[in-house]
């Protein structure tokens, strides 16, 4: 008697990487389909992207990361055509002003720079040309705009409305737009006062003050953590009280100021006030002769020593954060907020000469 045998089960080899080409054959679409799927692309149909998505995820397709390390020095070695847009969205009252900051322009700048490198146009739209933040997301469905940065808005406090953020990827730059929980790419103040601190003790300066902005509380106390940092190595007698100003009643702030001059008597202040400078001279400082004087920004802060926040390298992380968003379709107000830190830099400056 034959005995008849089954034919053996052919089991998938677990350690061949499933390909695009897999994806294509078992969804019954071209190649091409599966990559524009993948990019969440409006030229597939939203019914054909979920069949595709719901297949990569069933089959368990990763993309190979040599080609996709292949593929950006692809783009890298070619111009980029413009071929899709991002947004900057500018509230303030004045939207020139926004940009009067040298810092603001420098994010502005890298932002454009790094976007214009990756095929993408960045434009500027202004609520007060708009007038109503509807208006503006009409026109960037209308444009199909996925990806917008909202730059630093400092005081002001932002009525969104009913904006739908569902339908965009959105980075902020700093912590002044407080009421939109979103990523974050901003200069890494903690690391930043601390290399003042370490810079200006170095150079001879042993009383060393912080005068800040109250208002600006997130800047503020990561500032003065690292500054208090630096301060660990100092004798108590000379670790002086941090003064923190309301910059809203001129005369007020100046007598404070001056009243903690009086009892600290510091050689050397660090600040993110630019009219400190002006104040120490109507009092009859000189500057450095009597005090010196540095900057959490030595672009916008009336001082040349102090700290470069390295602000156009903040635009060009954000476009790139950006980017990453958009590729992974991450859209919306994200459950967990991603905070990228840029480290600054030390800037010499004659209003800190050595005093060893």
């Amino acid at each position: 008697m034959k005995k008849h045998f089954s034919e053996p089960e052919v089991q998938a080899d677990p350690t061949k990487r499933v390909t695009m080409q897999d994806i294509a054959k078992a969804v019954g679409v071209s190649k091409s389909a599966i990559s524009l799927a993948l990019k969440n692309s409006p030229r597939v149909s939203a019914a054909v992207r979920q069949k595709i998505q719901a297949k990569i995820k069933e089959m368990g397709y990763q993309p190979d990361p040599m080609l996709a390390v292949l593929s950006h020095y692809r783009r890298s070695q070619n111009r980029m055509p413009i071929t899709a847009e991002l947004a900057w969205i500018n509230c303030w009252p004045d939207p020139k002003k926004l940009r009067t900051y040298r810092e603001f322009e420098l994010y502005w700048q890298g932002a454009f720079e790094e976007a214009k490198r990756n095929g993408f146009r960045l434009e500027e739209f202004s609520l007060k040309d708009c007038e109503t933040f509807e208006r503006i997301e009409k026109i960037l469905r209308t444009r199909n705009i996925r990806g917008i940065l909202i730059p630093p808005h400092g005081s002001l406090i932002l009525d969104w409305g009913d904006f739908q953020w569902d339908n965009y990827c959105i980075v902020r730059f700093g912590h002044s737009v407080q009421n939109l929980r979103v990523h974050i790419v901003t200069s890494d103040q903690l690391t930043d006062g601390m290399i003042a601190f370490e810079n200006i003790w170095n150079k001879g300066y042993r009383r060393i003050g912080y005068v800040a902005t109250r208002g600006a509380s997130i800047k503020t106390a990561r500032f003065s953590a690292g500054f208090l940092h630096g301060q660990l190595k100092v004798e108590a007698k000379l670790k002086l009280q941090p003064l923190l100003l309301d910059e809203i009643n001129y005369q007020q702030d100046e007598k404070k100021f001056l009243a903690w001059l009086h009892k600290t008597r510091p050689d050397a202040i660090f600040t993110d006030l630019a009219y400190l400078r002006d104040m120490l001279t109507k009092a009859g400082y000189r500057v450095p002769a009597d005090i010196g004087l540095v900057a959490t920004s030595v672009l916008d802060g009336n001082a040349t020593a102090g700290i470069d926040q390295n602000s156009k390298e903040i635009g060009i992380a954000a476009t790139q954060m950006l980017i990453s968003l958009i590729n992974h379709n991450e859209r919306g107000i994200p459950k967990f907020c991603r905070e990228l830190l840029v480290e600054g830099s030390w800037k010499d400056g004659d209003m800190l000469p050595s005093k060893i």
